[in-house]
């Protein structure tokens, strides 16, 4: 009797040691004119029940494009080409579409990169989880809508059950992408793909979001990878660590060895540079030479910003370009049948930007912050207040003059691809401001095209691919060179480098720092990335639930804090007490 049970106990051990996902040489391409184009290159990666995997690598890298051939989920063109991707040991590539659907979602949830692109915008949110809900079979009737709220709440929406009846459009790019969040943990699978998972959350949330990652992985065994720019959440969060260049892995093996222990060049680039180390880095630039401060990867860039930043400091005061007053905005939230809610987005909130600085304004998903920017770009009408831009009423613009407001004062918004139209080559989105308002022949916007593709960091033939072709990063590129086109006087960034990776988070950066101090722009900055603030902004205002509890000189904000909710946010930096090598 006893032999049976021995066998019993070596088997379930040898299926415990067996690796829930094995990529074996993996290649990728997408079909062109020319011949298929290969993405993905030779890559292989073993991922363990239980256990997180970080893939790292600039934009354009491959790592997102691993993560979708593995749920048969590549755009266009795409396909694999060679190799296996194993999942419990049955290898998906040979898998028809009916059998990797029943996988994909009950066994391997996902989470796309983009939020806006990813849900319908004539769906409510509750109807699109409860979809999704009923689709994996996880339940049916009252007891999917009661499922719905339930998968909200632990994505962390607290009042889930009030916004069930919003839409994509009403809900911040961090609600957002918790909603997503929601969608692919809904059926409690074995894998989960995070694709970008937190780059549109603010460091409270995200923590609260990645909490509850890692509590699934303990008490269900699920697996996650994680596809991220953001080195200090590999660090503090994955155990494993794959490193993509030019669609091939360079660098593979425990996180926090290689983190600290950087063997490849390329690897040791993108240390050099991890932003989570840039807040704790400038608070003791004062006391250092400047050949000592090194944010990105090179430390010329970090003396000039530093320089720009000291001239901005001790230059005179001057007018206030943009002056708001007392602003508030109302929504209306639709409930069950003819009523409505009343929900204050924005409450009193007062603040000024000086000619040729930077204000950058900060918070959790949901505080306000995108809503501020829509209203002083006049993409929402004010409830109350006033918002005056060189001494004009916005409210009141109407016209050729908004025209011109506009002109002067361009957007760059947190979603690059809903903001880009898909049937718009690159060349034409960036040329599209130029012949709205009628600017050069044709011959001089397509120089100004390829001047501004060089700006940003793309090489010129990006101007015949389409916005499906490029990768987050690259598409809020794009976004920037398209807002610059016009050369304004103000640039409204609403999270403009939280998709791209750190090295061209650094190019992008001291371009506008550049821009700023040659153009003498302007610049208000929405973000929840610290670090960032920590660097470029001259002042920071930081706002929860609608209002600004905090506003001082970014030193005064950073160095002395003095609202427990900055606190906490300064606190919960992801990776801020892990020592990377250098």
């Amino acid at each position: 009797m006893s032999q049976p049970v021995s066998e019993t106990v070596s088997l379930l051990e040898g299926e415990a040691n067996a690796p829930l996902l094995q990529i074996r040489d993996l290649e990728v391409g997408f079909e062109t004119q020319r011949g298929i184009v290969p993405a993905v290159r030779g890559v292989d990666l073993t991922l363990y029940a239980g256990q997180t995997l970080a893939i790292v690598g600039e934009s354009g890298s491959g790592k997102t494009t691993t993560a979708q051939a593995i749920i048969d989920l590549l755009p266009g063109t795409g396909k694999v080409t060679g190799g296996q991707i194993l999942f419990e040991g049955r290898d998906l590539t040979k898998l028809s579409a009916r059998e990797i659907q029943a996988v994909r979602g009950n066994d391997i949830g996902y989470v796309p990169q983009d939020p806006m692109s990813n849900l319908n915008p004539v769906w409510s949110i509750g109807f699109q989880v409860e979809e999704a809900i009923k689709a994996n079979n996880i339940a049916q009737g009252k007891e999917a809508r009661l499922r719905t709220i339930q998968v909200l709440k632990e994505a962390g929406l607290s009042d889930a059950a009030d916004r069930l009846k919003q839409y994509p459009h009403q809900f911040s790019g961090g609600m957002r992408q918790r909603v997503l969040i929601g969608i692919g943990l809904s059926s409690r699978p074995k894998l989960l793909i995070a694709d970008e998972p937190t780059s549109a959350l603010d460091v409270t949330v995200q923590r609260t979001i990645l909490d509850h990652l890692a509590t699934l992985t303990r008490d269900y065994g699920t697996s996650v990878l994680f596809i991220t720019h953001d080195l200090g959440l590999a660090a503090e969060r994955a155990e494993q660590l794959v490193v993509m260049y030019k669609g091939k892995v360079v660098e593979s093996g425990p996180s926090q060895e290689i983190l600290a222990n950087p063997k490849h060049p390329y690897t040791q680039r993108l240390v050099a540079a991890a932003p989570s180390l840039a807040s704790r880095r400038i608070q003791s630039v004062k006391h250092q030479a400047p050949d000592e401060a090194e944010i990105f990867s090179e430390g010329s860039l970090d003396d000039a910003l530093l320089a720009r930043a000291a001239e901005r400091e001790h230059a005179a005061p001057t007018k206030d370009l943009i002056s708001v007053k007392n602003v508030s905005k109302m929504y209306r939230i639709r409930k069950q049948g003819f009523r409505h809610d009343e929900l204050l987005a924005v409450n009193d909130v007062s603040f000024g930007v000086q000619k040729g600085t930077t204000t950058a304004i900060v918070g959790e998903s949901g505080s306000g912050k995108s809503t501020v920017a829509k209203l002083i770009l006049q993409l929402e009408s004010i409830t109350s207040g006033e918002i005056e831009f060189d001494g004009q009423d916005v409210a009141g613009l109407r016209g050729s003059e908004l025209l011109k407001f506009r002109r002067r004062v361009q957007p760059v918004f947190q979603d690059p691809y809903g903001s880009l139209d898909p049937q718009y080559s690159v060349g034409n989105t960036i040329a599209e401001p130029l012949l709205a308002h009628k600017i050069g022949t044709a011959k001089e916007r397509e120089a100004r095209v390829r001047e501004l593709l060089d700006q940003v960091s793309l090489p010129s033939a990006t101007r015949f691919r389409y916005p499906s072709e490029l990768s987050g990063g690259q598409r809020q590129r794009i976004a920037i060179a398209r807002a610059l086109a016009l050369k304004p006087d103000v640039l409204v960034l609403d999270e403009a480098v939280s998709a791209l990776d750190v090295l061209v988070q650094g190019q992008i950066l001291n371009l506008l720092t550049e821009l700023q101090t040659d153009l003498g722009l302007t610049y208000l900055f929405i973000t929840h990335d610290l670090a960032v603030v920590r660097l470029v902004a001259d002042n920071v205002c930081v706002m929860q639930k609608g209002r600004i509890v905090e506003a001082a000189t970014t030193d005064e904000v950073f160095d002395n804090p003095k609202e427990l909710y900055t606190q906490e946010l300064l606190a919960a930096i992801p990776g801020g007490d892990f020592e990377f090598g250098r």
